[in-house]
């Protein structure tokens, strides 16, 4: 296995150090980025997909959330076989408003329309999307519980949650197999979580490692900074960081490169 893929826990998965999040492939509303864009036409998408795919990513990360994002991936997404896709459950996102339905009769729907959308017969991972209430989701709503069920009937392969807490994160390794965990240079609360699951043989998914785009400019190199302390720690299965432009998509390529290098 090269250094730039990784096993996602205990899944049998192997995903790229670095992953591609696509919330601007679908959505351009109610997101917190510094700067606007235009969400690129399908020219430019599958031009974007082709050249992850060839910089060696093989993780990409949608929701039904993000707008057109799954059905634009359906559409443009070449050689399933060679992508793990990364999608969600629990937040929906309508006339410029989010909501939340975490029930199991949602969870249930909401993968089917994502299989659909994503035109494929599994999804590799899907992640609760919490509304930040982790343990009441994990404790009284019966959707990891739901998932489960989707995964033994071989819908999914892993599950597991997008947390905001700590208690969610290691509530949810401790009930399924991977969390998606906010750590970025100058943030370290959720590491607990990494370190639990380093310990477990769980998987770790990163989010906003680059703080959407708001790093602190005091450094040099704040996104190669960030990848090096990210890619440096024990129990870190992969980040996720959404861009739509292929030269940023280079650099962080080449700077995660250098990142697993130096450890």
């Amino acid at each position: 296995m090269s250094d730039f893929l990784r096993p996602l826990g205990d899944t049998g998965i192997t995903v790229s150090a670095l992953g591609l999040g696509t919330v601007k492939l679908g959505r351009d509303q109610g997101v917190k980025y510094p700067h606007g864009f235009t969400i690129p036409d399908d020219a430019a998408t599958r031009a974007l997909l082709d050249e992850a795919r060839d910089l060696g990513i093989n993780l990409i990360d949608t929701a039904p959330a993000y707008g057109t994002s799954e059905a634009r991936l359906g559409q443009l997404l070449s050689q399933r076989q060679d992508w793990v896709i990364v999608s969600k459950v629990g937040e929906e996102f309508d006339n410029g408003q989010s909501h939340f339905d975490f029930s199991p009769e949602h969870v249930r729907a909401s993968v089917e329309r994502s299989l659909t959308r994503l035109r494929t017969d599994y999804i590799d991972v899907v992640l609760v999307h919490s509304d930040g209430n982790d343990l009441a989701i994990i404790e009284q709503a019966g959707t990891l519980e739901m998932l489960a069920e989707l995964k033994r009937k071989g819908l999914i392969r892993a599950t597991g949650m997008s947390t905001k807490t700590v208690e969610g994160g290691l509530a949810t390794l401790a009930r399924a197999d991977i969390a998606m965990v906010t750590y970025q240079l100058g943030y370290d609360e959720e590491l607990p979580v990494i370190e639990h699951a380093a310990a477990h043989n769980k998987g770790i998914l990163i989010k906003k490692a680059f703080a959407s785009g708001h790093l602190s400019h005091a450094i040099t190199d704040p996104v190669q900074a960030s990848l090096n302390h990210i890619l440096g720690t024990p129990g870190v299965s992969s980040i996720i960081a959404g861009t739509i432009n292929p030269v940023h998509l280079r650099e962080n390529v080449a700077k995660a490169r250098i990142a697993l290098g130096a450890h």
